[in-house]
């Protein structure tokens, strides 16, 4: 199955956090389908424009192969909620890939899927809430910029939103060719 979901606000995204992963995403073969807390036109920190296919409302995991949560505030503001937590619960059951970059991490830490997990978030000197959430929820903080544990893959924010979506890739090419050879 070569289909992504990318989960994004539907304003304040971090731009190159949705922007680089997705033509990442498309320059290797995988089609990606964007939901956001409102169907139509998302618009990032930045400026950019983009098309939100659905609402999350209507995202079932199980037509991925990987569901990647995009940071910026509008994440925290619009996307920290029960309803993104049901949709990273079911694909945490169902062994889909699941993918976060920048605060996004929170998202996946508030659904409790990073409990025994090794995990990286966005902070600052100044700001390390993203860092005691993933903490106060069982996961294990990593200060590096992109962490794999499991099916599970976050990034510390947009200047590494490129090595984020290659790791993506790279792990469902290898469990492409793991589910080839069964």
């Amino acid at each position: 199955m070569k289909k992504i979901a990318i989960v994004v606000s539907s304003k304040n995204f971090r731009d190159e956090e949705y922007f680089i992963p997705r033509e990442v995403f498309e320059r290797e073969g995988f089609s990606c389908s964007v939901f956001s807390d409102k169907k139509g036109v998302i618009i990032g920190a930045y400026g950019g424009e983009g098309i939100a296919d659905e609402k999350i409302t209507r995202l079932n995991p199980e037509n991925f192969a990987a569901l990647v949560f995009v940071g910026g505030q509008g994440a925290l503001k619009l996307l920290d909620n029960e309803i993104s937590y049901e949709v990273i619960r079911k694909a945490a059951k169902k062994d889909i890939l699941l993918g976060a970059i920048c605060i996004s991490p929170v998202i996946l830490a508030k659904a409790g899927v990073l409990r025994e997990k090794e995990a990286t978030v966005w902070s600052s000197p100044m700001d390390k809430e993203g860092i005691r959430v993933i903490e106060k929820e069982g996961g294990v903080y990593k200060k590096e910029e992109v962490v794999k544990s499991g099916r599970i893959i976050t990034a510390s924010g947009p200047e590494v939103a490129e090595q984020f979506a290659e790791k993506i890739v790279e792990e469902l090419q290898y469990l492409t060719k793991k589910e080839k050879k069964i």
